[in-house]
């Protein structure tokens, strides 16, 4: 998904006109990692879209994502990203922090790589799968072991980062491993190509890691300006994105450290849903990208991994309220 970060903290953005500006206050702090999913946040932050709807944000940026819903609900934060999965496993915890939108997806940017032996999924069962438990990976593997009729235990786990996966691959100790980008690439290349393939991307499972925006229940009941104001720049983000394509990839490749052409070749990776599609993932269902899609699979390998006793219901994780209004407002069909 998406590797570990080197900076500990950036921000970005100038006094608010609404709180900063006129009481001299703090801005909101939006937790973040350097991700390229999240260029429409840093689009709206270099062109200080948030103040236009309330306080100005700054981004923190962390080195180590794992960290980040304990910061919210710790309130170090006043919102983050985070993975669908670190939301369930806080709510779990009784930690009461809900989705308000959707920020991106993984399609194609996370995949499950073999050598060209194996041909399909299912051909998966008794090989050797590297990958990392509890983290994006595991939850693709667990989705495409599902859709064709097999479980981890069909396979043989073989521990290994989604950075490690490439050189235990190359090595021969597995048949398959499940990483993402750049690590995708890298693995396609090796043997001049014709060594390893793709059996199944994240293009295939839209929805199943899935970045979201997230904030307290406390902060919807105290604050719902601000989340508004949050959902409302990052859209303006992602519209300077499509509008001004090279001039946001210059930006995007400011704050991730890489060059705007590889900004613009890994952008195809990912999906930022539109204000049209921002609520897919909150409707009830059981096809991806809704959260009683994915959140089920996820809930699933948690518990198998002792990490989850009891998935909280999925519609206490997240509030739609605020995506709707805007839809309504903006005359999206129901």
């Amino acid at each position: 998904m998406k590797p570990a970060m080197l900076l500990l903290c950036a921000s970005l953005g100038v006094a608010s006109l609404a709180e900063a500006g006129a009481a001299g206050g703090r801005p909101a702090t939006l937790g973040v990692v350097n991700w390229i999913g999240y260029g429409p946040i840093y689009c709206a932050a270099a062109r200080g879209d948030y103040r236009r709807y309330g306080p100005d944000v700054k981004l923190v940026t962390f080195s180590d994502n794992s960290l980040m819903s304990g910061a919210l609900a710790g309130g170090e934060l006043d919102a983050s990203t985070l993975t669908y999965d670190q939301v369930l496993i806080a709510d779990a915890r009784g930690w009461n922090l809900k989705v308000v939108m959707a920020v991106d997806y993984s399609v194609g940017g996370d995949a499950i790589v073999s050598g060209e032996a194996l041909r399909s999924i299912e051909q998966l069962k008794g090989r050797r799968v590297a990958f990392q438990p509890l983290s994006p990976s595991d939850f693709l593997l667990a989705y495409a072991l599902a859709r064709a009729g097999l479980t981890e235990k069909d396979i043989r786990p073989i521990n290994a980062t989604p950075e490690g996966v490439a050189g235990v691959l190359a090595s021969g100790a597995v048949d398959a491993g499940v990483t993402y980008e750049p690590s995708v690439s890298m693995i396609l290349k090796l043997g001049g190509g014709r060594q390893f393939h793709v059996l199944l991307s994240s293009r295939e499972a839209r929805g199943m890691i899935t970045d979201v925006l997230a904030v307290t229940a406390s902060t919807i009941a105290t604050r719902p300006q601000l989340v508004e104001a949050l959902i409302h720049g990052t859209l303006d983000g992602l519209a300077f994105m499509e509008r001004e394509p090279d001039q946001a990839a210059a930006i995007i490749a400011r704050t991730l450290g890489i060059t705007p052409e590889e900004v613009r070749r890994q952008l195809p990776n990912i999906e930022n849903p539109p204000l049209s599609r921002a609520a897919d993932v909150f409707r009830p269902g059981g096809a991806l990208p809704s959260f009683h899609a994915s959140g089920a699979i996820i809930g699933r390998v948690l518990a198998q991994q002792g990490q989850l006793h009891q998935l909280p219901p999925i519609e206490s994780t997240y509030d739609a309220r605020f995506v709707e209004s805007l839809q309504t407002r903006a005359g999206v069909p129901k």
